[in-house]
């Protein structure tokens, strides 16, 4: 997930003259993400190269911060007045499809979208055999740590194979060694659901099955609260009333806020945290299983460019996405900040350029290919509002309100509830 913790309006340049005999497209698209700064930055850019390249065709774009964007799409949609272009995530691409808001893609490949060279990374885009979403990168989840922290405590960063119980220890270390006022080693990752997905995967479940129901139970959930209970209990993590600070926000976590050397987060979120982060940062797998567990980690997209099903230039935006993803000038704008492009020409073209968090990301994703499982099933509508519940229900928890037992039963018990809506 893509988060950042500013509201802000981004609005792409005027619409360009016709050259020569070929008339100007009048078309104007509205374009709709989430994400850091960084990212608005260089989608502003390269539709500004789009646009200089294709008279007549104006973008304007907008971006919102994680939670605040669902909520606003929801609206637009609602309203039936959804942008031309929209940012997606693989959590919500079934429910927007199957609403029919979002526009079938495959007529246009091969063609305009020439994105035949993606192989198995197009799949995360279709929803009931059809292709309602392009693949804007390839990530997985991932830690990021403090490397400056760790360096000062004269403490070893957690690599690829530290365990759960591993993190608690060299957690529970860092805060002691730190002696930092309001610094913990870790962030509390209870309230991360795609970390809980990796610590139930490991179990051999998932979050979701292919129905769409539950894939894990009670006791999975109440071990989830416990083992974050645990690690407050040891000062390894952050308390509770620093964990609410984290708005579902880049710049409100606890390791942008200096409050944690640790946090848990999407490979491609790496550029956005640099950006705000002083000190170095370094990453890598999250927590191991250890013995007898299965991977918890796999390949997924990290988010996709729709394309609505209402807009009045279908040509046109999907010209637009093919830049993104197909087209080296484009595609190179972009770099890896929304994760590694899919298509292996596109990943040649700009490896030579990437900078030195890019090429992390890009070295990520190669070194756990081997380490990883399947992608899961996308998760059914209301997923996006159970893992807003994992987060209430872990701050319980942390608050101590409820016990991590009486928790599990409580969130699963909600989770069922929601889905049965």
């Amino acid at each position: 997930m893509i988060r950042i913790g500013r509201r802000s309006l981004l609005a792409g340049a005027a619409t360009l003259a016709a050259t020569g005999a070929r008339a100007a497209t009048a078309a104007r698209l509205r374009m709709f993400w989430w994400g850091s700064k960084e990212r608005g930055d260089r989608t502003l850019k390269a539709s500004a190269a789009f646009m200089q390249a294709n008279p007549g065709v104006t973008i304007e774009g907008e971006t919102l911060g994680w939670g605040d964007y669902w909520t606003k799409l929801a609206t637009q949609v609602a309203g039936r007045n959804p942008p031309d272009i929209i940012q997606m995530d693989y959590r919500y691409i079934f429910e927007y499809a199957r609403r029919g808001t979002l526009l079938a893609l495959d007529k246009f490949v091969p063609g305009t979208l020439a994105i035949q060279d993606f192989g198995k990374a197009a799949d995360g885009g279709r929803v009931d055999g059809k292709l309602y979403g392009v693949n804007l990168g390839q990530n997985s989840t991932a830690t990021f740590f403090n490397a400056t922290a760790f360096e000062a405590a004269g403490l070893q960063p957690p690599a690829w194979d530290t365990t759960w119980d591993g993190y608690a220890s060299l957690g529970a270390q860092l805060t002691k060694k730190a002696a930092k006022p309001g610094f913990w080693g870790l962030s509390d990752g209870g309230i991360r659901e795609p970390l809980f997905e990796v610590f139930v995967r490991q179990r051999g479940k998932a979050l979701y099955d292919s129905s769409g129901k539950l894939a894990f139970g009670d006791t999975d959930a109440a071990d989830w609260f416990q083992l974050w209970t645990d690690m407050r209990k040891a000062g390894a993590c952050v308390p509770a009333d620093v964990a609410a600070l984290d708005k579902a926000s880049l710049d409100t976590t606890s390791l942008a806020l200096g409050k944690s050397a640790v946090d848990f987060d999407h490979s491609n979120q790496l550029v956005g945290l640099q950006a705000i982060i002083k000190d170095k940062l370094g990453m890598t797998m999250d927590p191991a299983g250890g013995a007898g567990m299965k991977p918890g980690q796999y390949y997924k997209p990290s988010q996709l460019w729709s394309v609505a099903a209402s807009t009045r230039y279908p040509e046109e935006a999907v010209r637009v996405v093919n830049f993104t993803v197909e087209n080296p000038e484009g595609a190179k704008i972009l770099g890896a900040e929304r994760g590694i492009p899919a298509s292996p020409k596109i990943r040649a073209a700009i490896a030579p350029e990437l900078d030195p968090l890019d090429r992390m990301m890009l070295d990520y994703i190669a070194f756990i290919e081997e380490r990883i499982g399947d992608l899961p099933p996308a998760p059914p509508n209301g997923a996006g509002e159970i893992a807003f519940r994992l987060q209430e229900v872990n701050a319980a928890v942390g608050f101590g309100k409820m016990t991590p037992k009486d928790a599990g039963k409580k969130f699963v018990d909600d989770a069922n509830d929601i889905l049965a809506r």
